[in-house]
């Protein structure tokens, strides 16, 4: 067992190495490095490994969710809501159709297709946004916002499209109804009370509830990523006052959750996927072209800049969190075959890569206002002289 651990331990921190050097999302990397694991050294995995990937996609999720700040959401509701909503459905409908009709996969492969080709990354969008600071700027918040409401869509398409109807159903909206308006008051009363201690009773508290509603949820068939991200943007406010603990639970979550997680989302891609490369290309193709067709207009015709309205729309085309979440599940509930999954995770992949890498060389808003800074500079520099 130690060894089984180490040898997935060795292989996140070369990931960690290679996106040092190359300035890749880690994200992206451990899935490139599981699809060569899986490929070439036959990695394995057993039910402890599939608990710590299954609690890395739930904590991921609730992070994602906790750092949409609700002013800029409230502030830019009404534009958040048509940029998601289209970012959404545009890609989902065709990629469906495409992929029931053109391919002929049933019923429930298409669904899945359509929903993981539908995302928009989060850790890609957030992890940009780290970067180059974006998340301090008002064009960064409203990227997350209108990401929030995009993978709310996923989320929620997924659970309930595959859910059961049935009393637990039932008791899990009505659970998340009644506790999700009190989450960050109670939260608050907890953590000033207890928080700070050495037995950091504040991060079990944060894990049994994501945990429990996450068990709740999976009783009804509802993917257990749908109450955390939830519960994230509830407790949004919370975390936004105490950073300290949000450190703490990355530390933890990147460290030893989240690399098991992507590890085995690119273990199960199978290389055989060479042979339907025409297919990943127009899947890709199909999902860029959607969301830069019903994203572009919207981002005209609320004022954004020329440069800032396509680095958003670029933005918005990426996929990999929830993309990879999404056909994991339909892999694991048997609803796409082991070739199925590997052309949408490649097409999740492809899109975490070229949408990111087009806007940040060609339309990347702070190169154009550092360009700007150094000109007024200069300016300055010659009136004194």
């Amino acid at each position: 067992m130690w060894l089984l651990f180490s040898k997935w331990i060795v292989l996140s921190i070369i990931a960690g190495i290679i996106a040092y050097y190359s300035g890749i999302s880690i994200s992206l990397v451990e899935i490139l490095v599981g699809i060569a694991a899986g490929n070439v050294m036959n990695l394995t995995t057993n039910q402890w490994i599939d608990f710590l990937a299954g609690a890395g996609s739930i904590i991921l999720t609730f992070q994602a969710g906790a750092e949409i700040d609700h002013d800029i959401l409230k502030s830019n509701l009404k534009q958040s809501l048509f940029i998601g909503i289209l970012s959404f459905a545009a890609p989902f409908v065709l990629c469906f159709l495409g992929s029931y009709y053109i391919l002929g996969w049933t019923l429930n492969s298409s669904e899945i297709c359509g929903i993981a080709l539908s995302t928009t990354s989060v850790a890609v969008v957030y992890s940009v946004m780290l970067e180059t600071g974006l998340d301090k700027k008002e064009l960064g918040q409203k990227i997350l916002a209108a990401c929030f409401v995009t993978d709310l869509g996923t989320v929620l398409a997924l659970g309930l499209i595959f859910a059961n109807f049935n009393k637990w159903l039932l008791f899990f909206i009505v659970l998340m109804i009644a506790i999700t308006p009190f989450l960050d008051k109670i939260t608050t009363k907890f953590n000033d009370k207890f928080g700070g201690k050495t037995y950091q009773l504040e991060v079990k508290y944060i894990f049994l509830i994501l945990f429990l509603c996450g068990g709740i949820a999976t009783m009804a068939n509802v993917e257990a990523v749908l109450p955390a991200y939830i519960i994230g943007l509830a407790l949004s406010p919370f975390f936004k006052k105490q950073k300290y603990l949000n450190d703490k639970l990355m530390a933890i979550t990147f460290s030893l959750f989240i690399p098991f997680y992507f590890l085995k989302a690119g273990s199960n891609v199978s290389y055989h996927v060479i042979n339907y490369a025409w297919i990943v290309l127009a899947f890709l193709a199909v999902k860029i072209i959607t969301k830069y067709v019903g994203i572009r207009p919207l981002t005209v015709l609320y004022g954004y800049k020329r440069k800032d309205g396509i680095y958003t729309t670029l933005l918005m085309a990426t996929g990999l969190t929830f993309g990879s979440i999404s056909a994991l599940f339909g892999l694991n509930h048997g609803f796409i075959n082991t070739i199925q999954y590997s052309i949408i995770v490649t097409t999740v992949i492809l899109s975490a890569v070229v949408p990111t890498l087009i806007a940040q060389k060609f339309f990347n808003p702070l190169i154009s206002e550092d360009m700007m800074d150094a000109g007024n500079q200069k300016t300055k520099n010659e009136e004194v002289e």
